[in-house]
């Protein structure tokens, strides 16, 4: 009878993390006749006149422009948006790689996506069938099929609850009674010390805080090759926001690749210790 596999759970943030720059930037803000520069300045000004959620912001301008640019937005048209959306280097086979590497130790690696990007566009892309969720920003489609309202804004500090959700197995968004249901450590489905939140920035603190302090390991990527983007990530470090730093290149044998296999190894061993504990 082969063993059972021990969950284990890899979160991720997407723009900046898995893939360079924001998703609305390659071909919606263009298809709205705008640079991205223009549109993320409009963003942050109807934030600032509303006092309003700049996510929320965000969502509502691109409808708004879309409408003007008689540009379609129905779900399969943020879906093709994604496509158009490339990924750093390593990470189209980074995920077959891990789980191979996980299942070979015992642990049955999972993947998640927790982003305040679009969710619809993050499926449209050619890695969205690697996460059993994407937890990100969406919207609520009309009797046409045409987005018409926020059906969830991911922004950063709503980005932890999915983490709990992922700890104690609530895949649900509209379900907050479980996700809130009180449930001993030792019985949720994935225990904090075996998750990795990977990020990029300052919208992933509270996720890179919470997973770090509750026995997880948290670690910030930065856009290689890149003035600036280091010395950011290494900010992180020396304030205790994470456990590790890397290069955003997930290849094999790179630094990120290293990382995560070491913590891998080091679930393990944790593992046996627990057990061993439990006999004496």
């Amino acid at each position: 009878m082969a063993k059972k596999l021990i969950p284990f759970a890899i979160a991720y943030d997407f723009d900046g993390t898995l893939a360079p720059g924001n998703m609305q930037e390659y071909d919606f803000v263009p298809s709205v006749g705008m640079t991205k520069k223009a549109f993320w300045k409009e963003v942050a000004e109807l934030a600032e006149a509303h006092n309003a959620d700049s996510i929320l912001m965000y969502m509502m301008h691109m409808l708004d422009k879309a409408q003007a640019a008689h540009v379609p937005v129905r779900k399969a048209d943020f879906v093709n948006f994604g496509r158009s959306v490339t990924l750093f280097e390593g990470v189209k086979d980074w995920f077959n790689r891990i789980d191979k590497y996980g299942k070979e130790r015992g642990l049955k690696i999972e993947h998640y996506i927790i982003s305040s990007g679009n969710r619809e566009m993050i499926e449209g892309t050619s890695i969205a069938k690697k996460f059993t969720a994407i937890y990100a920003s969406s919207f609520v489609y009309d009797h046409n099929g045409v987005a018409k309202w926020p059906a969830l804004a991911v922004n950063y500090t709503t980005k932890t609850q999915f983490l709990f959700r992922i700890n104690k197995g609530v895949m649900n968004v509209y379900d907050n009674s479980k996700v809130n249901e009180f449930v001993p450590k030792e019985e949720r489905p994935v225990p904090f010390r075996n998750m990795i939140f990977i990020g990029d920035g300052d919208t992933d603190i509270p996720c890179f805080r919470m997973v770090k302090n509750q026995g997880g390991h948290a670690i910030a990527v930065y856009k290689p090759s890149t003035r600036g983007t280091k010395g950011k990530a290494e900010k992180l470090i020396k304030e205790g926001r994470v456990n590790f730093i890397a290069p955003a290149n997930y290849s094999e044998g790179s630094e990120i690749d290293a990382v995560v296999k070491a913590i891998i190894e080091k679930a393990v061993a944790d593992g046996m210790l627990i057990q061993l504990g439990k006999r004496g």
